[in-house]
């Protein structure tokens, strides 16, 4: 239930690396609304998954990172990963 949802594997994904703005996150993963991506990634916050910094800029900026619950993930995305790859190559 952690990650059920797409786009939540997408932001993980794009988590991985490293900490992004929201800007980068919503440009990285596309057809997502600022709406959806907005509402993931409180969920992902709640629930442990993803830390956001807000810096007292004009204007504001959050920066979004994977907290180690949310970077222990990396396995279970990385055979996600070579699955999909399998399948691509097995079934085009």
């Amino acid at each position: 239930m952690l990650i059920g949802d797409k786009w939540k594997v997408l932001i993980l994904r794009d988590l991985m690396p490293g900490t992004r703005r929201f800007g980068e996150l919503k440009k990285s993963i596309g057809s997502v609304s600022q709406k959806v991506l907005t509402a993931q990634l409180r969920d992902m916050e709640a629930k442990g998954l993803v830390s956001r910094k807000v810096y007292a800029e004009v204007p504001p900026r959050v920066e979004y990172s994977l907290t180690d619950l949310g970077r222990s993930l990396n396995p279970i995305l990385d055979a996600m990963r070579r699955w999909g790859e399998g399948y691509q190559a097995q079934y085009g």
